[in-house]
């Protein structure tokens, strides 16, 4: 048994998508972010970083945050979603680092100084919405050539993705005009252990 601390937002949803795709029971302990919740003491008490998601291991007495490190655990102890070597594998972690130093900054950034700055700041606001638009067409034109975010098959690192295309809104970025990325969007998001992982995140907002 697991237990995933988290809520709906874009890093939460990864490890959620995966255990439900390596078909592991697990159970959610949400943590309200809008209300302040990752800043209490039990919480810090997990993750000093005070930030979602958080993995728990009951098997070996671990906890873990970080989403790409959770997904990366999770694929290494099941098997599953991750080659074992060579090129297939570097093409995951390719993808997932690039995730974590592009994407998700550029995302984040661009709905903090869209929605929640309180006064504008427009270099910022163009500075980031135009990053955000940027690596998502570069995703559009990998997309353009394999299935996949590594390739030609599912893994990891599309499960990392998937999370702030999920919540692409809150940055101001659309699918109009990227028909390879809005395909792959659909095709994860057809997925049983996807829109699982979603209704159970959903549920808690």
């Amino acid at each position: 048994m697991y237990e995933l601390y988290a809520f709906a937002t874009p890093n939460s949803i990864k490890p959620a998508i995966m255990l439900e795709e390596i078909q592991q029971a697990w159970q959610l302990r949400p943590v309200n972010v809008r209300q302040g919740e990752q800043k209490q003491q039990d919480f810090l008490a997990l993750n000093p970083n005070a930030k979602v998601p958080v993995l728990v291991d009951h098997s070996n007495n671990m906890t873990l945050s970080e989403s790409a490190a959770i997904l990366v655990y999770l694929a290494e102890k099941h098997q599953r979603l991750l080659p074992a070597a060579g090129a297939p594998r570097a093409r995951v972690f390719e993808q997932l680092f690039f995730h974590a130093s592009a994407v998700s900054p550029a995302f984040g950034q661009a709905g903090f100084f869209n929605r929640l700055a309180s006064e504008p700041h427009p270099l910022a606001q163009q500075r980031f919405n135009t990053e955000a638009a940027r690596v998502t067409g570069l995703l559009d034109n990998l997309l353009a050539t394999q299935p996949f975010l590594a390739g030609e098959a599912y893994s990891i690192a599309d499960i990392a993705h998937y999370g702030w295309l999920w919540r692409r809104e809150f940055a101001g970025v659309s699918l109009d005009g990227l028909p390879h990325l809005a395909r792959w969007f659909d095709t994860l998001s057809a997925r049983p252990a996807v829109q699982r992982a979603t209704e159970k995140l959903n549920a808690v907002i």
